[in-house]
């Protein structure tokens, strides 16, 4: 099908409202819109890029925790949570209560993330892989009232305070089924050609518009882009997250995806997404770097200085790529020094501008690896 004959679907007419049913797009998509072109060839070329860089750093697998991290923050905050990333880091003990909701959605989001990766491994990216990583989406916090793991069998909405007011209206969940089955065998279909960054940017307004949770469907629906990204092997590592770049354009985001279904614009829709995975696969890129930098430079000019302590130094170092807000006690379990020398460490690690107290929790004191923390805000 020429996106310019594309038809997104109808309305209809429900209990006094009317709803949107979206047509199907388990089919081939073609264009001639070269702006599409010129976009998807950068796309691809940025995408080259990091997943070269991912391989030259050394212990990428340490870095891509605090990828996650700052996916799970920042679409959580799309969502309107407020935790930020040193605070969503720290064992739940130590937030205030007021603030654990927000806490607890945000790991949730990690936990979902790591399962779902780790599930790809044996098992193909599918409606039954999408209920479950939901279903650890919403296991605590606020959602956990709202079907966790089961697709909807209610009607919901998007905007507004009921139906009568909503912005939006997806399908009735009788149309589920159907519209969910295509959009797997869309993800999977090999008899169509179609470039994977324009599959999953069509499968991701597909998966908004039809909305299948009680909640949580801006979140999965961000999760779904990296996990095939990842399942189809053109991501090597989940390092490629496109929630900072739709929280950055939230107005545009959500103006794109209703010129699809108001004016069947799935050209700009593409664009729109192509755009973003270029800038996010750049600043990937560029974080990747500084972090080796950062780290190179500790080595040379902090760590080596430490005299006897160099050796326990570094190990904690490169611990805190990792974990970078750390107790003396994660210290001692980390180096398996006696407390008093954790704490020396500390110390020295304080000294040298390494690590940076936080005052503001309530139990034993925290310390974080400031510098480190920046690089993802």
């Amino acid at each position: 099908m020429d996106i310019a004959d594309y038809k997104a679907g109808t309305w209809r007419k429900g209990y006094k409202y009317q709803y949107f049913l979206p047509e199907k797009i388990n089919h081939s998509f073609v264009w001639t819109d070269e702006g599409i072109n010129e976009l998807l060839e950068t796309a691809s070329l940025k995408l080259g890029e990091l997943n070269s860089f991912s391989r030259f750093v050394p212990d990428v697998d340490m870095f891509i925790k605090m990828h996650v991290f700052k996916e799970a923050v920042t679409s959580s905050r799309i969502e309107g949570t407020q935790t930020n990333i040193a605070e969503a880091i720290v064992a739940e003990k130590e937030i205030n209560p007021e603030k654990r909701d927000d806490w607890r959605e945000v790991n949730n989001y990690v936990s979902a993330m790591d399962t779902a990766i780790e599930e790809l491994k044996t098992l193909p990216l599918s409606n039954r892989l999408i209920k479950h990583t939901h279903k650890i989406l919403l296991s605590s916090g606020r959602g956990e009232h709202k079907n966790p793991g089961e697709f909807r069998k209610s009607q919901n909405w998007i905007g507004g305070a009921s139906l009568t007011d909503a912005v939006f209206i997806p399908p009735l969940h009788t149309e589920l089924p159907e519209l969910l089955a295509d959009l797997e065998a869309f993800l999977h279909n090999t008899e169509i050609k179609i470039p994977h960054l324009i599959r999953i940017a069509v499968a991701h307004y597909q998966f908004e518009t039809i909305h299948p949770f009680l909640d949580g469907n801006g979140r999965i629906g961000r999760l779904l882009i990296t996990l095939y990204l990842v399942s189809t092997g053109v991501l090597e590592k989940p390092l490629l997250y496109l929630s900072e770049f739709f929280e950055k354009h939230k107005t545009l985001y959500y103006d794109n995806l209703e010129l699809v279904r108001t004016k069947n614009d799935l050209g700009q829709w593409l664009k729109f997404f192509l755009t973003g995975f270029i800038q996010t696969a750049e600043n990937g890129v560029n974080t990747l770097h500084k972090i080796t930098e950062l780290k190179a430079t500790i080595e040379r000019e902090k760590i080596l200085s430490m005299g006897k302590r160099a050796k326990q130094g570094s190990v904690l170092l490169h611990a805190l790529f990792s974990k970078p807000v750390v107790t003396t006690k994660d210290v001692q379990n980390i180096t398996g020094l006696s407390f008093p020398a954790a704490n020396d460490l500390v110390q020295a690690f304080l000294t040298a501008g390494i690590l940076k107290a936080i005052t503001h929790y309530q139990r034993n004191r925290v310390f974080s690896f400031d510098e480190y923390l920046k690089l993802f805000l």
